[in-house]
């Protein structure tokens, strides 16, 4: 008798962990870090965001970088600063940098992003401990490749960039 409900309760443990595997929505499956979407949790609400004139200001130069990259604070020390933009004059009229600096501000990291030097606010992504670390495994060859020139692009290797998707699936390292 004792043995026939262990055997019970073991059918009923794979079971139930064979329905919680099959029933996870497949835009979890091989999402490792929620890169494409907003949310802290896997219940939370998955809705992409954007803002069409921070793609169309800030993509007329670069790639239009995902707010999430950067903490409230460095982007507001970029925006106010777009007069001398990495040695660029990127100013705005005050109605559009208000709107693209909320747009960032609003859908910033909310984790804190420092700098690998640990100084605040950090501007540039691929300063932050974090960007170090996703990327510590990328040879120096391959950031002075013709294809990649920098670590600000992106779009070199991550096919998907341009559209927020930095998933690991969608890495396409150059030759």
């Amino acid at each position: 008798m004792l043995k026939n409900i262990r055997n019970y309760h073991w059918l009923l443990a794979v079971m139930a962990l064979i329905i919680s595997i099959a029933t996870v929505p497949a835009v979890y499956a091989d999402d490792d870090d929620d890169d494409d979407y907003r949310g802290n949790s896997r219940n939370s609400a998955r809705v992409p965001f954007t803002n069409d004139k921070w793609k169309e200001e800030c993509g007329a130069c670069h790639m239009a970088y995902p707010a999430r990259f950067l903490p409230a604070e460095s982007w507001r020390v970029m925006m106010n600063g777009l007069d001398d933009h990495f040695g660029s004059d990127a100013s705005l009229d005050v109605a559009t940098a208000t709107e693209i600096s909320d747009f960032l501000q609003q859908n910033a990291s909310r984790k804190k992003r420092n700098s690998s030097n640990g100084i605040e606010p950090v501007l540039r992504i691929s300063e932050t401990r974090w960007f170090k670390s996703e990327h510590d495994e990328v040879a120096a060859r391959v950031w002075k490749s013709p294809e990649v020139k920098s670590p600000s692009n992106c779009a070199a290797c991550h096919t998907k960039a341009e559209s927020g998707s930095f998933r690991e699936r969608d890495i396409r390292m150059p030759k």
